[in-house]
């Protein structure tokens, strides 16, 4: 039986997990890391890089490397969180042209070689590259996988997911959140009972999440966060103080070049990282820009107190955010037994001190790695599913309240925030006009009292409703949230028995069909990549089979005939000749040949050898 794979597919990095003999293991990628950067891009020749490779090369081809993506996933072009992303990023995001924009705006796509790619279909990319290390590292295929995401992505959000999970060519068994991925893995092989806060402040997100571990439950309480906040944000701000900083100094705005821009962007991220160390590091990017006078060099020296003056508001926010689901879980903070820091960002030493400082001095938890621990708790989860884990219950919750548009435009909610799930709800609706035939019903997801304010997930309209007095006639909606925190909605009118339903994909959202062309797109693209791998290793044998036959003529010198030693070289030249342009198939005939040439050395050294013995004995 294959293994479902346990993934974390995050902003910055991704990782991945299986349950072997019992206990969750990290599975390391080709390049032998444990974590992978979520970075995909196209080369200058062509070649499309997933992970290290394409981190690496992001500085000389920032408009073709993407990273980052997880944000842009399952929201409109018109979202704000998008403009801002916009201005900050080196490579293109733009309005998805096949989508109007409508009441409900467009979607996203981002450009890499003059291509327009759905979020979806880069983060299908780095699942795939996931999928094959992984399965190179087992030794079998892997179909399943259990993925994870931030505990407050909405319904589109989590469908988009799921849907890149598929284009990757993975049977999605679980959507799992990630605080509670995380939870999953600190309660493993515990009994006692206790409550614990995750802390999960990453790349591009942050979440926190309120459960009690006991026995072999894992409930959550309440979960809250912000989608788009995360380390991304703090470099950004970063990269903001640098580049203002050498304005004031040159003159010149080099944001505006997205090479420059790029270049400032890991600097952002390497000063930020040695900051969690060190309380005062040195900025240097020489040759950044130039202008009349020449070349320009970037020297600049910062320190950790300005990294958390930047970063304050973001701090700050992610302890109100806190304050907020333990209000909402209805535990007091000497309730709390562990606070569990996840995510590359809680690092930071301000933050593990703030937080320490909520929690009334208690140090947080930091024995599990923070960039590990969610892959884990995926494994287990997916441990749970295929039966190698047993004798545990996981009750996760949803993280945004959902309800319908009624009269006056007010949003009434039929699944309160933090129910736990899976869970269904129905309520008997009316119609607002005499003689109306139709009910539009507008899904909103959010925490405000008008559906205006709160975020569209789908309408659908139900019709043939019997001509009636307004008030009169009866409108069953039901909502339906599945495991994975994924919602399906349902009218029906109860005199006719007329029904329709909606399984939400949200405005931006990926229709089936979609699905299975980038599906097809990415086998195919799977195709090319491993047949330009054999390519590579027939050219990189034919580069061998060159020395070692050039070393062989050499060391035969005169002990094989001037004949052979002839037709060698000129099997060589052929082969020189073809192994860089010409086919795998040309390559490997041509190399046989040369093979089946130097075989012969051997025999015919032992033919010279037999020769001068012969000789010796004749001589009187």
């Amino acid at each position: 039986m294959s293994k479902i794979l346990g993934i974390d597919l995050g902003t910055t990095n991704s990782a991945m997990a299986v349950i072997e003999g019992g206990e969750p293991k990290i599975i390391e990628n080709s390049e032998g890391n444990r974590t992978t950067p979520s970075v995909v891009a196209i080369s200058k020749t062509g070649e499309r890089l997933v992970g290290l490779v394409a981190k690496r090369q992001s500085v000389t081809n920032p408009s073709n490397t993407i990273y980052g993506v997880k944000r842009l996933m399952g929201h409109k072009f018109e979202d704000e969180e998008i403009v801002e992303d916009v201005k900050s990023v080196a490579f293109k995001i733009k309005k998805d042209p096949s989508t109007s924009s409508g009441q409900d705006g467009g979607g996203v796509v981002v450009e890499m070689a003059n291509k327009n790619y759905r979020p979806e279909e880069i983060s299908a990319m780095i699942l795939s590259k996931l999928k094959a290390d992984a399965e190179a590292k087992l030794g079998g295929k892997i179909t399943e996988a259990v993925i994870t995401v931030p505990a407050y992505f909405s319904d589109a959000q989590r469908n988009a997911t799921k849907a890149a999970g598929t284009i990757a060519g993975f049977d999605v068994k679980r959507i799992i959140n990630e605080p509670t991925a995380a939870a999953l893995a600190y309660g493993f092989n515990k009994r006692k009972d206790e409550k614990i806060v995750v802390f999960d402040f990453g790349g591009g997100t942050f979440d926190v999440s309120v459960l009690e571990v006991g026995g072999d439950v894992i409930e959550v309480k309440s979960t809250d966060g912000d989608s788009h906040m995360g380390g991304e944000d703090i470099d950004r701000e970063i990269v903001d103080w640098i580049a203002s900083e050498f304005k004031k100094e040159s003159g010149i705005d080099v944001r505006t070049d997205s090479l420059a821009l790029q270049r400032l962007k890991e600097a952002a991220e390497k000063a930020k990282h040695e900051l969690s160390t060190a309380l005062e590091t040195e900025i240097n990017i020489p040759f950044i820009t130039s202008d009349a006078s020449g070349p320009k060099h970037l020297l600049l020296k910062m320190t950790r107190a300005k990294l958390e003056g930047l970063c304050e508001s973001y701090i700050n926010k992610s302890i109100e955010i806190t304050k907020r689901a333990l209000d909402a879980s209805g535990f007091k903070i000497s309730d709390i037994a562990e606070v569990v820091l996840v995510g590359g960002q809680t690092r930071m030493p301000k933050i593990q001190e703030e937080v320490k400082k909520l929690f009334g001095g208690k140090e947080p938890n930091r024995s599990i790695n923070p960039d590990e621990v969610v892959a884990i708790g995926a494994a287990i989860q997916a441990g749970i599913m295929q039966g190698d884990v047993k004798d545990v219950l996981l009750l996760d919750v949803t993280p945004l309240s959902l309800g319908i548009e009624t009269l006056g435009g007010v949003a009434t909610r039929l699944i309160e925030k933090n129910t736990t799930i899976p869970t269904a709800r129905t309520q008997v609706f009316s119609t607002a006009a005499d003689n109306q035939t139709s009910v539009e019903i507008h899904v909103v997801q959010g925490e405000r009292e008008m559906a205006a304010d709160n975020k569209t997930l789908g309408r659908f309209t139900l019709e043939g409703i019997p001509p009636a007095p307004r008030g009169m006639p009866q409108v069953e909606v039901s909502f339906d949230i599945d495991a994975n925190g994924i919602l399906q909605v349902k009218a029906k009118d109860k005199t006719s028995g007329k029904e329709q339903s909606i399984r939400i994909e949200g405005s931006t959202g990926l229709s089936k069909e979609e699905i299975e062309r980038m599906k097809r797109d990415a086998e195919v693209h799977a195709e090319e990549d491993k047949k330009k791998k054999e390519l590579i290793d027939t050219r990189n044998m034919a580069d061998a089979l060159i020395v070692t036959a050039e070393r062989a003529v050499k060391d035969a010198g005169d002990k094989i005939t001037p004949e052979l030693k002839t037709t060698i070289e000129e099997k060589i030249s052929n082969l020189k000749k073809v192994k860089d342009t010409g086919s795998q198939e040309d390559i490997k005939k041509v190399s046989d040949e040369l093979g089946v040439e130097i075989q012969k050395i051997g025999p015919a050294m032992g033919n010279d050898q037999t020769s001068q013995t012969d000789q010796t004995k004749q001589t009187p």
